[in-house]
């Protein structure tokens, strides 16, 4: 809570504040699209049972879960945050940034500190990381879908199920233009064209904003569902499942939740044997909440007065997030916004991505980037003791020395695919509105430092190209020079060493920031089994990237989002057979 402190007290310093958008801007009359969507204080105690599924966390898996059952069961989301459509900073391109910065209880992004010392953020607000992403689609690694154990003509049903409801071919820029010729250059090749689909080489991916800029989150997904048959509440936080332990095994029957009013509700499974809650509150929220209701660590649990309705020692274990490093690259030359648009699929084991133009937005602050900001970051080389009010001004001055051109271009993103570094999930307390205290012990096992190492020589050679130096009309930098302005604009809470510009090593463990590709907590074989159904509990499920060991492809949203439409049609056809055909 002090770092957020921190944080909030250095905003308020600068001279030009975030101008935050009025909130009746954005999608309008959603409520004609949505009807079945309302607060949580709305459901009555008449509406409060009999429900064939109940959905926690209504983010990039759980609406098109959601969407998919009411097809033909009766279905509850409940979703912790507000709607998407009517908040600007959610909606719009230009403002990706803003809800990143925003630390505010009710910003659609929940911001987090790893016990690493690594900014990050969770979705807090209906379509989950979706709405608050950098917008990138791109398929998974075929591998990866042999891994899982998926039905692979299913999996082709899925995809273009959600790519006609919510993706888009990007406008391509000038930018992404010049570092897609860089990459071939270094050797990333071939080109690929456009294409949603893994391959070895650089490519053009989809997104999720369309020409306009506005983004369509996975929320956009429930319009497919059964209105009749479906209610999503949001600011309906659910606070524990709720368990039946009378019988041979525990089983859910419902779940309790509080509502944007601080009442608790409860809401109940229907008496059908195959009736279930399914937890889809993503890799930090789905562990978290199995803790506060009963299963994990005994010992964990006890510790908290938690009654244990089932020991599982892997609950919030093999925790990883790819781990990220970025080269700031100046630009003389002013350059249009663009989010993740090209990308690099390189054999070295690390994906090359690019984003630029976030210094210049009328609503931002001078050179800020949300999460991947400068001013953000500058606090890090500051100990929080030590964050006095003429501390952060001396430091704030002394920001100047930094080129602007670095923050009139953009960054070059280096990250590590498939980490073999792991980490843990625990409780802080029994509050589930506050983040559990989270370790991803970044680059703690030598093969990820080596990958990164090559991946930040692999981002120079693109930086140093001359595509990219004729496009920003800047001279062709010595690397160290590009680590240092790098380093000097570094956006997470690790000290730093004076070998950083010398060291490659040294540069990626104390610049290593996240793009929020966090995954694990719920592995199958250990938390679920290959339906993804709880052990040792009945009617209970995940669904979500807490199951997953690594995450899929470059950019896991398109293969989450999938994986609720996948879920929805497995469950269904393996309920009712052909008549699960929808």
């Amino acid at each position: 809570m002090a770092s957020i402190g921190a944080l909030k007290f250095f905003l308020y310093l600068l001279p030009c504040l975030l101008n935050y958008l009025p909130h009746s801007q954005g999608k309008q009359n959603w409520n004609g699209e949505y009807p079945f969507i309302r607060r949580g204080s709305s459901l009555e105690r008449s509406e409060n049972g009999g429900y064939d599924y109940i959905i926690v966390g209504g983010g990039t898996a759980g609406c098109p879960l959601a969407a998919t059952l009411s097809k033909k069961f009766k279905v509850l989301v409940l979703e912790r945050g507000g709607v998407p459509f009517n908040n600007p900073n959610v909606t719009f391109l230009r403002n990706f940034h803003i809800t990143l910065a925003d630390t505010s209880p009710t910003s659609a992004s929940q911001y987090f500190i790893s016990t690493d010392g690594v900014l990050n953020a969770r979705g807090r607000v209906l379509g989950g990381g979706s709405s608050i992403n950098a917008g990138f689609y791109t398929r998974a690694n075929p591998r990866f879908i042999r891994k899982v154990g998926w039905d692979t003509k299913l999996v082709n049903e899925s995809y273009p199920w959600v790519e006609k409801q919510v993706v888009h071919r990007p406008k391509f820029s000038h930018w992404q233009r010049a570092v897609r010729d860089g990459l071939l250059d270094a050797g990333v090749s071939p080109f690929n064209g456009f294409t949603y689909d893994h391959k070895y080489g650089t490519k053009v991916g989809g997104t999720i904003f369309d020409r306009f800029g506005r983004r369509h989150t996975a929320a956009e997904l429930l319009a497919s569902g059964n209105p009749k048959k479906l209610t999503v509440l949001v600011h309906a936080t659910v606070q524990k499942i709720v368990f039946d332990t009378t019988g041979k095994k525990p089983k859910a029957i419902g779940v309790i939740f509080k509502d944007e009013n601080g009442k608790q509700h409860q809401a109940f499974l229907g008496t059908g044997r195959q009736s279930e809650v399914i937890v889809s509150s993503g890799a930090i929220g789905t562990p978290q909440l199995l803790l506060l209701s009963g299963i994990g660590p005994r010992e964990e649990l006890q510790k908290f007065n938690i009654p244990v309705v089932l020991h599982n020692e892997f609950v919030g274990k093999g925790m990883a997030d790819n781990p990220m490093n970025t080269i700031f690259v100046p630009s003389k030359r002013p350059v249009q916004q663009s989010l993740i648009e090209t990308v690099g699929i390189t054999n070295l084991g690390v994906y090359i991505e690019t984003s630029c133009g976030f210094g210049q937005s009328k609503d931002s602050i001078h050179c800020h980037h949300g999460i991947l900001s400068a001013e953000i970051g500058q606090l890090s080389t500051i100990p929080p003791k030590q964050r006095s009010r003429e501390a952060v001004e001396a430091f704030v001055k002394s920001k100047k020395d930094i080129p602007i051109e670095a923050f009139r271009g953009g960054f070059i993103l280096s990250k590590v695919a498939n980490p073999w570094s792991t980490g843990e999930l625990r409780l802080i307390n029994t509050n589930v509105e506050e983040n559990p205290a989270v370790t991803f012990n970044y680059f703690s096992h030598p093969y990820d430092l080596k990958r990164c190492v090559e991946g930040i020589r692999l981002a120079i050679k693109v930086v140093q190209s001359q595509h990219v130096t004729n496009y920003t009309m800047c001279d062709r930098q010595s690397a160290e020079k590009m680590l240092n302005i790098s380093v000097q604009a570094n956006i997470n809470l690790i000290p730093k060493h004076a070998n950083d510009t010398k060291s490659m090593e040294q540069f990626c463990r104390d610049s290593v920031i996240t793009i929020w590709h966090y995954h694990g907590g719920c592995h199958v074989g250990k938390v679920v089994n290959s339906e993804y159904k709880v052990l040792g509990v009945d009617r209970l499920r995940v669904v979500d990237g807490s199951t997953f060991s690594e995450s899929p492809g470059t950019n896991p949203q398109a293969t989450v989002m999938m994986m609720g439409r996948y879920m929805g049609l497995k469950i269904l056809r393996d309920r009712l057979g052909k008549l699960g055909d929808i």
